[in-house]
Order: structure tokens, then sequence, then C-alpha cells
């Protein structure tokens, strides 16, 4: 009598955990999030909002990733970190592989470290920005370079597994001998992440209003320079680019990021969060008072809420997965969305390949140096690209 075999199950996809701590102290000249300046009332009705938020989320795998983002997560004292901690802890349904907090130089203290490992916290995301003090001011960042090597010394000698540092260039003033500078001093510390960001205009920003007012100007061949000797100079520093912006030491990518960029689930908790699960995407109100309300009502996810169609998905991941230097298995895509029509998608590919934008290896396309310039633009031809299909 022969055994009978049977195959194992396949693992579930990953399932992301994403909670918005909108709380700062002031507003950078930079920063659209969605934050307001903290009060003892307000944490509390936030805490309690979280809460009552995670009731009504219905999922049953447990959690891969959990990633706190502001705001800035650093300016809850430190018991109301360990209850939200708590909070999160109760519906993980396990030990999450990966565990970010965003965390500003000045509010890292040896106390709110402590807190941070205890709950399960392996990852700290810390928000240098820049080294150059006047360029720090000119951002409306309120810390120094002193806070930063200090705040970057008490996150090591806590002993989490990784540690990121963000960085931006292309900022008002800002020469490339003082990037280069920049990225010298963070390399020097040895992170085990790196995210280099270029400069954004986001519409109703302080640095919107000086761009619509020209007191300060656009320059993209500037900006593309700063590009390109940005990921010589991590390269030769032994940091793997794997996205347009993100450099890492192997085995520490992002891996929250990572399965956002891939179109997996995300859950969204806290007012402005976006979650992208059960069938649906869409963000919470961006209002903390608006969003608690909404929550005690028993309503969540209300803003640009979307069914997660197969083309839209299919959409997304094509786009955010040409930023990664990993670039889109089409095959694999193809088994994944099956009942798309791809025709489309074979016409813009050859236009990229042929315009020495992205390179086929394979099933796999990936975007040259070139293409990596020019992501938004490349983003911008895969709009639409399904609208014929039958997602």
């Amino acid at each position: 009598m022969s055994e009978m075999c049977s195959q194992p199950a396949a693992p579930a996809p990953p399932l992301g955990l994403y909670v918005h701590v909108p709380f700062c102290a002031s507003t950078c000249d930079f920063c659209a999030f969605y934050q307001t300046v903290p009060t003892a009332e307000g944490i509390r009705h936030y805490l309690d909002g979280i809460a009552g938020e995670a009731e009504l989320v219905r999922w049953t795998q447990p959690v891969t990733t959990v990633f706190w983002g502001g705001g800035t997560p650093g300016m809850l004292p430190p018991g109301d970190l360990q209850r939200l901690g708590e909070t999160v802890q109760a519906r993980l349904g396990g030990t999450p592989e990966e565990w970010t907090v965003e965390l500003a130089p000045a509010s890292v203290t040896p106390t709110r470290l402590s807190v941070l490992r205890d709950i399960g916290v392996t990852r700290v995301s810390l928000g240098a920005q820049s080294f150059q003090p006047a360029l720090l001011e000119a951002l409306g960042r309120m810390h120094t370079r002193e806070q930063v090597l200090r705040a970057y010394e008490r996150v090591r000698a806590a002993g989490f597994c990784s540690v990121n540092l963000d960085l931006m260039f292309a900022l008002p003033g800002q020469t490339a001998a003082e990037w280069v500078d920049d990225v010298r001093a963070a390399v020097a510390l040895a992170p085990d992440h790196l995210s280099t960001y270029c400069l954004t205009f986001e519409e109703d920003t302080k640095l919107w209003i000086k761009l619509s007012q020209g007191r300060v100007k656009l320059d993209p061949e500037h900006e593309a320079r700063l590009y390109e000797d940005t990921w010589v100079q991590l390269g030769a520093a032994g940091y793997g680019q794997y996205e347009i912006s993100n450099f890492a030491r192997p085995g520490h990518q992002c891996r929250h990021n990572l399965n956002t960029w891939r179109m997996h689930e995300w859950i969204g908790l806290g007012p402005s969060a976006a979650s992208q699960q059960a069938g649906w995407r869409g963000a919470n109100v961006a209002d903390l008072d608006k969003w608690l309300a909404q929550v005690t009502g028993g309503r969540r996810v209300t803003e640009d809420r979307v069914a997660l169609t197969p083309a839209l998905l299919a959409e997304d991941a094509l786009i955010f997965g040409l930023r990664m230097n990993e670039g889109v298995d089409l095959a694999a895509l193809r088994l994944r969305f099956p009942s798309l029509e791809w025709a489309g998608v074979d016409v813009v590919v050859a236009r990229l390949t042929d315009g020495g934008l992205a390179e086929r290896i394979g099933a796999t396309i990936c975007l040259t140096s070139r293409g990596r310039l020019l992501a938004d633009s490349v983003g911008a031809e895969l709009l639409g690209v399904f609208a014929g299909g039958t997602g």
C-alpha cells in the first residue's frame, strides 16, 4: 500500500501593519504628511483610537512587518510608547520579521529606546536629512549635527538589529560638495541602511510656497548629477542599491517597503494612514478628531477608497517594481494576474528598451541607470496600460 503524499501549502502572502503617529513639535518646510502638535489629551485620544481601530479590522494571518511612521513616533512619552506597543502586540499573531520605528534625532532617549526594544522593535530609521547646520535650518529641522551623532550612538548602543539613516539632497542652496560631505559623514557612521531622497516640492508645504514665489528654483540637471554621484559613492562604500532611493548592506533591505512595492497587503492604523487589504485600498481621514469620531462610529478607510482590481494591482506592481533594481519578472506577474490583456505592456516595454531606459534579462525587465533617473516618466507611460483588459 503506497503512502499518500501531500504538497505543503503555499506560504501566505506577506501582511504589513503601518501605524501613523501624527505628533510633531513643528512642521518641517518640506513635509506634507499629516501631523499635529502633541497634547496630553490628544495623545490619550489617539491611543484610544488606535485600540478601537485595531478592533475594527479583521485579519487572521500573522503580521509579517510593522512600521511606525509620522509625524514623529518618538514624540510619545515612554509610557505611551509602551501602551501603543502593547496594543499592536496584541494583534500581531506572532513575532514579525521586522518592526521599524521612525525617530527624529532630538527625540532619541535611552528610556524610549529601551521601551522600543522591549516591545519588539528591530529596526530604527533615524531622520538625519543633513549634517550641515545651515541646511538643517533651511529645512526647518529641529535638530543639530551633534544631536544626530548622539542619537545614532544611542541607537547603536541599544542593540537594534538594523539602523537606517535618512538623507535628503537637492536642497535649496546645497552644493555638490556639501552633498558628498553628507554622504561621507553618513557612511562613516556605518549604518546598515541608507535612504537618500531627492527633495520634492509637495503642494501646500512651506517649500512649495517658496517655489511658487520664485524664492527657490528647480535644477533637474543638478539633481541628476547628485543622483549619479550618490549611486557611485554608496556602491563604493559597500551599500547595494535595491531601489532608486534606498541602499543596504546584505540582509538589511527594508522588508516592509519591499512588500508594499510588490503590492502585497498592508493595514494602516491612525489618522491619514493608508491600507491595502481585503479587496480595497484607501486612507483614513487626515484629522485626529475626525478620525477618532469615525473610528468611534465603527468606520475607517473612508478617503480615496477604490476596489483592488487585478488591473490596478498589476499596473502598480509594474510601476513600483521598476523602481527596484531587481526589476519586474513579467512571467511571474502574468501568472499572478492571468485575466489581464498584456499586449499594451509589451508595447511599452519595447519602447522603453528601444529608448535605452530599460533592458530585458530573460523574463525580467529592469531600468537602466538612465531609466532610473527618469523613473517618474516611465511610471507615467504605464498608467492605464491595462485599460482594455478584463480586470
